[in-house]
C-alpha cells in the first residue's frame, strides 16, 4: 500500500473526497493477503494450510475472471468512471498486477519453502515424474497408456488448422514436434479435467507414530507431467521437441438479458457455455518457457503481455485442494459434532418444531450448531397434513440437495410449493437451472426473479392450518441453503411465527412473484426498498443520542463495505463520537483512525477455520438495543440492485447471545484477527504477555459443544488498537 499522509486526510472537509476511501479491488486482494497467512501460519495443521493456499487459488481465479474481466471491458469501451478512490480502470488493472503478482509468488514460495517440505516430512510425497522409482514411472505410464490416452485429442496449429480454442481456467501444454522433414509444428493438448490432477500412486508403509499406529506414505505425480512424458504416443512417426504447460483464464464478467422468465432461462444457458471463450484476462506460464513459444500463445490468444504471469513449478494452485481428501486426520483441524439448540431436543416437543418454533424463537448459529433444523422443518412441512403451503428462495442449494428433495416430496404431498430461483447465482447458475427445470417438472411453481435485480434474501416459509386460522412460520438466514456449506461458513439462522414478520414474508414473496409495490415492511428491512434508509435512520439515530449526552455505539459484522453513502455516514458517527466497531470479513473501502474524521472507528478482519459469513448490524440505541441479521452487504450491489431481507431479533435471550457471546468475543480475539490500518494494510494481533489467547472460531465451536464459556469477556470493555 503507498505510504498515507494522515495529516493531510484530517485536513479533508469534503466527505466524498475519494483520498478518504480504498479502493475495493485493492480491498480485496489486500483479503487474499489475509488468507494466506493462514497458509503461511505454522500454528495451522499442515493439510488445513494447503487447503488455504488453494483458496488464494480459488478467490484469484475468480477475481480475474470477474474483477479484472470487467475492468478490461471498460477500458476497451472506452469508460472513463473513475473509482471509489478516484482511480481510472486502467490505473487500477495496473496496481492490481503488481500487487497480484506479489501474493501469487509469495504462495508459490510458501508451497516450495513450507508446505512441500512439510507434507514430505509427514509422509505425503508430491513428485516430479524425472523423481519417480522404475516402479511408480510404470504404474504412472500404465494409468496413461490405459485411462489418460483414450481421452487426449492433440490439436494442431498450421495454416490448414486454425489456433484451437482454450477454454476458461483449462490447464494445456504446448508442444513443439519436428517431422522427417526437419520442419517443427506447434500443437495444444488440454490436460483433462475429469482426471485427477494428482495421481495417486501406490501407498507404502511409513514410520510408526507415538500411539503406535502405522501411517501411510501417500505419493502423487502431476497429471501433465505423465503427459509430456509420454508424448511420443500422441505424434507417431514426429520426434517431441519441447512441451510446456500453460493456463488459462478468461473474463466471466457477462450481461443477461434481462427477459421473461424462460426466455431469461435459455440466455443463461446460453451464458454459461459461451462462458469459456470470454477475453483472455491472465496466461499463466512456466518460466521455463521459450520466448517464440510465449509469443505464439500471446499473438493467437489476443492477450496482453502485461497480463502474462510466469512462475517456477506447477499451474493452478487450486488444484491443491484434493490433497484434503487424504485420511491423515493429525494434519487436519479436529472434528467435532455440532450441537442441538436446547429448545429444539426432541423430548421437550416430541420432535415438533413447529411447537418448538410457538415458545420461542430460535437461533442457529452454523456451523456450531447444526444444520438438520432447517431441513426437519422443511421435511415436518412437507408431510404435515395441517400444511397448506411452503415457500423459499434458492440461491446457491448445492448437489444432492436433501431442501431440494424435500420440496419435491412436500409437492408429492399436494402442498402449495412456491421457489424463487436465482439463475444468476454467480457459478452456480448451471446447478440452479437444473433444479429449477427439476422442480418444474415436478409442478413447484417456480420463479426467476425480478428484472434487474438478483434475488439474494434467504427465507423460507411455512403457512400452516391451526384450528379455524393459519399460522405463518419463517425461516430467515445470513446464509444459502445447503447443507454442505453449512458445515464451513459461519452463518446465523433463525425460527420465527411472530405475525409482523410473517406478513412481511408473505409480502415479500408477493414481491418476488407476482406484482406488487409495497413500500412498509413491518419489521423487515428489505433492499432495494427500505433496507439503506432504514439503516442510515439508525446510524442518525446514534449520532443524535450521541449529541444527547447518551454513549452511541455501533457494532456491524459483515463480509463488505464498499457503498459511499453508508460509509460518508459512519464517518459522521464517528465524528460526533459514537464508537463505531466494524468486523468486516473482506472488502472494505473505509479509512479507519484519520483524526478528527474516523478516529472513533475501528474495523477488525477475521480469517480462520470457517468462513466469516454472517451479517449482524447492532444499534447501541440509547440501551434500547436492536440487533438485524440478514444476508446484505454494505455494497451498492446489495442494497440496490438486490433483493435481499434483513431481520430484526427480538428475544432478549438472543439478543444477550448475539451481544455477549458473539459480538464481544470478536471484538475480543486476539489469535485470528487483523486491524486494518488508514492505509488500508492489516496488522495481526497477537496476544500480549499478560493477556489470555482468546480464537473466537474456537471459543464458539467450545461454547456450543461444551455447554460453556471457555472465558468471559465484556461487550463494553473492547481492547483498543492504536493504529
Amino acid at each position: 500500500m503507498p505510504k498515507l499522509d494522515l495529516a493531510a486526510l484530517a485536513e479533508i472537509t469534503d466527505l466524498n473526497d475519494p483520498r478518504l476511501y480504498i479502493n475495493r479491488e485493492l480491498s480485496m486482494l489486500e483479503f487474499q493477503r489475509r488468507v494466506l497467512e493462514e497458509a503461511q501460519d505454522e500454528e495451522n495443521p499442515l493439510l488445513e494450510r494447503v487447503k488455504f493456499l488453494a483458496i488464494v487459488g480459488l478467490n484469484l481465479d475468480e477475481f480475474f475472471m470477474v474483477r479484472v474481466g470487467g475492468l478490461k471491458m471498460q477500458i476497451s469501451a472506452g469508460v472513463a468512471e473513475r473509482s471509489i478512490d478516484g482511480a481510472t480502470p486502467a490505473e487500477q488493472l495496473a496496481e492490481i498486477r503488481k500487487i497480484a503478482s506479489e501474493i501469487m509468488i509469495q504462495m508459490r514460495t510458501c508451497q516450495r519453502e513450507e508446505l512441500l517440505p512439510g507434507l514430505k516430512s509427514a509422509g505425503i510425497h508430491l513428485l516430479n515424474y524425472s523423481e519417480l522409482t522404475e516402479s511408480q514411472r510404470e504404474t504412472a505410464n500404465n494409468y496413461f497408456q490405459e485411462i489418460v490416452f483414450p481421452v487426449l485429442t492433440p490439436l494442431a496449429f498450421d495454416p490448414g488448422h486454425p489456433f484451437p480454442h482454450i477454454s476458461n481456467l483449462s490447464l494445456n501444454l504446448a508442444v513443439i514436434v519436428q517431422g522427417e522433414d526437419g520442419k517443427q509444428h506447434f500443437a495444444r493438448i488440454k490436460v483433462p479435467d475429469t482426471l485427477p490432477r494428482l495421481l495417486p500412486l501406490k501407498r507404502s508403509s511409513g514410520g510408526t507414530r507415538r500411539d503406535g499406529t502405522v501411517p501411510y506414505n501417500h505419493y502423487f505425480v502431476f497429471l501433465e507431467q505423465i503427459i509430456a512424458a509420454n508424448l511420443e504416443q500422441l505424434f507417431p512417426g514426429m520426434k517431441v521437441l519441447e512441451a510446456h504447460p500453460f493456463r488459462v483464464t478468461r473474463n466471466a464478467d457477462f450481461e443477461i438479458q434481462e427477459l421473461e422468465a424462460a426466455d431469461l432461462l435459455e440466455t443463461m444457458e446460453q451464458s454459461v457455455r459461451q462462458r469459456r471463450f470470454g477475453d483472455v484476462v491472465r496466461l499463466s506460464v512456466n518460466t521455463s518457457m521459450p520466448k517464440y513459444v510465449l509469443d505464439l500463445l500471446i499473438e493467437n490468444l489476443e492477450v496482453d503481455p502485461l497480463d502474462v504471469y510466469a512462475f517456477d513449478g506447477p499451474l493452478g494452485m487450486s488444484d491443491l485442494m484434493s490433497l484434503t481428501s487424504i485420511d491423515r486426520y493429525d494434519l487436519k483441524d479436529p472434528a467435532f459434532v455440532p450441537s442441538l439448540p436446547e429448545t429444539l431436543h426432541s423430548e421437550r416437543y416430541d420432535g415438533n418444531i413447529f411447537q418448538a418454533i410457538r415458545q420461542n424463537d430460535i437461533l442457529l448459529h452454523h456451523p456450531y450448531d447444526s444444520f438438520d433444523p432447517v431441513i426437519l422443518f422443511l421435511k415436518q412441512a412437507a408431510r404435515d397434513e395441517n400444511v397448506l403451503a411452503i415457500k423459499m428462495t434458492m440461491y446457491r442449494v448445492g448437489r444432492n440437495s436433501p431442501v431440494v428433495s424435500t420440496l419435491m416430496e412436500a409437492q408429492e404431498n399436494r402442498k402449495q410449493v412456491a421457489v424463487m430461483v436465482e439463475l444468476k447465482a454467480r457459478f452456480d447458475e448451471e446447478s440452479n437451472i437444473g433444479w429449477a427445470k427439476m422442480l418444474e417438472r415436478e409442478g413447484v411453481h417456480v420463479a426467476y426473479g425480478l428484472i434487474g435485480l438478483k434475488t439474494h434474501s434467504k427465507i423460507a416459509l411455512v403457512i400452516r392450518r391451526e384450528g379455524e386460522h393459519i399460522r405463518r412460520y419463517v425461516h430467515l438466514s445470513t446464509g444459502n441453503y445447503n447443507a454442505i456449506t453449512a458445515h464451513v461458513y459461519e452463518d446465523i439462522g433463525m425460527f420465527t411465527c411472530d405475525e409482523d414478520i410473517g406478513k412481511d414474508a408473505t409480502d415479500l414473496f408477493n414481491y418476488l412473484t407476482g406484482y406488487s409495490a409495497k413500500k412498509n415492511y413491518r419489521k423487515l428491512l428489505v433492499a432495494p426498498i427500505n433496507f439503506r434508509q432504514r439503516i442510515e435512520e439508525m446510524i442518525d439515530r446514534e449520532i443524535e443520542h450521541q449529541k444527547n449526552g447518551q454513549q452511541g455505539q455501533l457494532i456491524f459484522k459483515c463480509n463488505a463495505i464498499v457503498d459511499k453513502p453508508i460509509i460518508r455516514k459512519l464517518y459522521q458517527a464517528s465524528m460526533a463520537g459514537v464508537q463505531v466497531d466494524l468486523l468486516v470479513r473482506g472488502i472494505c473501502s473505509l479509512r479507519p483512525g484519520i483524526p478528527g474524521i474516523s478516529e472513533n472507528i475501528r474495523v477488525r478482519s477475521v480469517v480462520g477455520r470457517f468462513l466469516e459469513h454472517s451479517r449482524i448490524y447492532y444499534f447501541h440505541n440509547s440501551g434500547k438495543e436492536e440487533i438485524y441479521l440478514g444476508s446484505a452487504d454494505l455494497m451498492p450491489r446489495n442494497i440496490d440492485r438486490r433483493v435481499e431481507a434483513t431481520f430484526p431479533v427480538e428475544d432478549p435471550q438472543l439478543i444477550r447471545y448475539l451481544r455477549n457471546d458473539v459480538l464481544a468475543v470478536y471484538l475480543h480475539d486476539n489469535v485470528k484477527t487483523r486491524v486494518m490500518k488508514p492505509d488500508g494494510s492489516y496488522e495481526r494481533l497477537k496476544p500480549k504477555a499478560n493477556e489470555t489467547p482468546l480464537n473466537v472460531q474456537n471459543w464458539l465451536l467450545h461454547y456450543h459443544t461444551q455447554g460453556e464459556r471457555p472465558l468471559r469477556v465484556n461487550l463494553r470493555k473492547v481492547p483498543k488498537k492504536k493504529l
